[in-house]
């Protein structure tokens, strides 16, 4: 687990890297193009792409969506916000798709769990600290991130069981590609690419699907409840990569939020252990957090 988040922040830190030298579109495109053809690889073998009107599921849809909008979103605050921030704020999700599945999916959710999830927006409104200086509205854009997320993650856990996971990533990944295309131009053009570029964005992709094959193999040989709280180890990651590759120190507001955010989480996941429930939400959530086009 801790791999698969380190794998998925490096991608992150690649990505905030290109988007100073290219637009948003450009990103998703080329990625994504990558990523699809990956995908394409996993997913070929196995004949999950074999009646392929299971496509026409609403639920589908609505994933899409979803990581569309958080897509696009992530990639525009990623660009203007310190990578540590974005990572800190995107750990709210779990909380989000609690309280989701409460409102919309009738899930049952005790007086504990809200109060956590209370806690833990408080902590993302101490990391955007909204009215004070340091705020940074572009935090309002990864704060959108999650909403979107929270959608996908939502849809997803509607989707039925026999529609293959891999199914519903592949045209999630060409969604996204085809989404990049269209939106270079009102973006601002395309940019000439170098070897280097392109090269990083080979590796972005390919440690886009590392991460997943590690993710998959930790919740099939690990015993839950244990390893899914080393996701938060995203942050920790995160930290790291801006204060190596962009050289950014998080602040104190940034720190203590944080710490709510996460010690939140963990708490709900604790909740939802103890009350018994299958699929814990911070377990539901997409594996990177963030969107991926997966």
């Amino acid at each position: 687990m801790v791999v698969s988040m380190a794998g998925f922040t490096i991608n992150d830190a690649i990505t905030k890297t290109l988007v100073v030298s290219m637009n948003q579109g450009q990103v998703m495109l080329v990625r994504g193009l990558f990523a699809t053809a990956l995908v394409l690889v996993l997913a070929l073998p196995q004949g999950a792409l074999r009646a392929p009107r299971r496509l026409a599921h609403p639920m589908i849809a609505l994933r899409i969506v979803g990581e569309l909008g958080g897509t696009i979103t992530f990639l525009l605050a990623l660009a203007h916000l310190p990578l540590a921030n974005v990572s800190a704020i995107l750990q709210a999700l779990p909380l989000a798709v609690t309280m989701g599945a409460a409102l919309f999916l009738g899930e049952t959710v005790g007086w504990r769990r809200w109060l956590a999830i209370a806690v833990g927006f408080a902590g993302v409104l101490i990391v955007i600290r909204p009215g004070y200086e340091g705020f940074n509205a572009f935090s309002l854009l990864a704060l959108s991130t999650v909403v979107f997320c929270a959608v996908r993650d939502l849809a997803t856990k509607r989707i039925p069981q026999e529609i293959p996971s891999l199914m519903v990533s592949t045209v999630t990944a060409a969604a996204v590609t085809v989404a990049g295309g269209l939106l270079i131009v009102p973006m601002g053009g395309w940019s000439p690419m170098t070897l280097q570029e392109t090269g990083s964005l080979v590796a972005a992709a390919a440690l886009l699907i590392l991460g997943y094959q590690c993710i998959i193999t930790a919740m099939r040989l690990g015993d839950i409840s244990f390893v899914a709280p080393f996701r938060y180890t995203a942050l920790f990651w995160a930290i790291l990569l801006g204060y190596f590759i962009f050289s950014d120190v998080p602040d104190m507001p940034m720190v203590v939020g944080a710490l709510v955010i996460v010690c939140s989480g963990l708490y709900t996941l604790y909740r939802e252990r103890k009350v018994g429930r299958r699929q814990p939400a911070a377990e539901s959530t997409g594996p990177t957090m963030a969107p991926d086009g997966i």
